[in-house]
């Protein structure tokens, strides 16, 4: 079984948001909700400061902290699954415990105010109990994972598209947009990048590419001290970080 990782090089990444657009689309996110947020921030004092940005999507850690203080048992990490981490939407109550305990803001709340105008949610009302009817939904609906379109009263977040990773061949390293027989298991976030900053395949590969560039490029995990072992890397964000050592 393959354990699903994503490498991003920050050298690459120009901060053009593709990736935030095309999960919002493929994902059926709720308006102003990013699961692949994009954060700019100014390296330096004002005014010479250099702008930066640093791409953000759920880690999919190893040792999640979301998980561990989940009351309902509704957030969990399933390795027959790539090691993704899911939100089962049947259980999830709304507590927000997982959303103080994620170190990585990547987690939303359903119900928090639109965060963009005008409110889409009026615009599109939902029906039978959803919160929203957005058009063009996808057709890979599964409230156990938290894939589809958001109820009330839940906490949702990014779940490397699954409905997508699943259905690829079992053994393959890397899910590559280039190669015509993969391409649409690809994350959607990984296909769209223009600039092709971002990399998914299986950690525990020693032959995947992801794996490669990790040990390569001495990729490493953000906020690693905190023990969660993020299962996303990034490639050119600087020293005084430890690296990750990839599966050899």
């Amino acid at each position: 079984m393959a354990k699903w990782g994503m490498v991003i090089d920050l050298d690459k990444c120009t901060g053009c948001q593709a990736c935030t657009t095309a999960c919002g689309m493929e994902n059926d996110t709720l308006p102003g909700e990013n699961w692949q947020d994009v954060l700019f921030y100014t390296e330096g004092e004002y005014p010479s400061g250099q702008m930066k940005w640093l791409p953000r999507p759920c880690m999919q850690c190893e040792d999640p902290s979301c998980v561990h203080v989940c009351p309902t048992r509704a957030t969990y990490k399933d390795p027959d699954a790539g090691g993704i981490v899911f939100i089962d939407w049947d259980k999830c109550i709304g507590c927000k415990y997982c959303m103080i305990a994620c170190p990585y803001g990547v987690r939303f709340f359903a119900d928090e105010a639109p965060l963009v105008e005008p409110d889409l949610k009026e615009i599109f009302p939902g029906s039978g109990g959803q919160l929203w009817d957005p058009p063009g939904q996808s057709p890979d609906q599964d409230r156990k994972r938290g894939i589809g379109v958001q109820p009330k009263g839940v906490v949702s977040k990014c779940t490397f598209c699954y409905h997508r990773v699943s259905k690829a061949p079992e053994g393959v390293p890397d899910l590559d947009e280039d190669d015509p027989e993969l391409v649409d298991y690809v994350p959607a976030c990984v296909r769209t990048c223009p600039p092709k900053a971002r990399f998914f395949g299986d950690l525990d590969n020693p032959e995947s590419n992801v794996n490669k560039l990790i040990a390569n490029k001495n990729g490493i995990r953000l906020k690693d001290h905190t023990g969660n072992r993020p299962q996303v890397c990034y490639l050119g964000a600087g020293a005084g970080i430890p690296a990750f050592q990839p599966k050899s």
